[in-house]
């Protein structure tokens, strides 16, 4: 399956993918009923049925009603999120991008959160380093 980046959502896409990633099951009154401003009834259930179609989101029938699942992990979509984030406002540049981030947070960053991403950096390095 191609990453979520290749299927361009809508803000409103998105923002039910948001909903089927907080509830991991919804029908598309619940999904309705959880976003901001929502659109009809009837726009949503096409807004589903666009998704069902990228095939980002399953259902299964329950009576009458139709009940909807993310088929994408929601890893899957944050780190799809996260490369178009880079892409669109960094040029590509994780480096860029990571600074940004460190100099947003700036004070707010925890010891333990500084030896974390040492970890992650020193793993990396010695991946690097095992390469060559």
């Amino acid at each position: 399956m191609p990453p979520l980046s290749h299927h361009n959502l809508s803000r409103r896409e998105r923002q039910i993918m948001d909903v089927l990633y907080e509830s991991s099951e919804a029908s598309a009154h619940d999904v309705q009923a959880k976003i901001p401003s929502p659109p009809s009834y009837s726009a949503v259930r096409a807004l589903i049925a666009r998704l069902v179609e990228k095939g980002l989101v399953g259902f299964r029938q329950e009576g009458a009603k139709y009940i909807y699942h993310p088929v994408v992990t929601e890893k899957k979509a944050s780190e799809s999120a996260i490369h178009r984030m880079v892409k669109t406002f960094f040029k590509g540049s994780r480096v860029r991008a990571m600074n940004a981030l460190l100099d947003l947070e700036g004070d707010e960053i925890s010891a333990r959160e500084i030896e974390e991403l040492e970890r992650h950096i020193a793993r990396i390095k010695s991946l690097k380093t095992e390469g060559k």
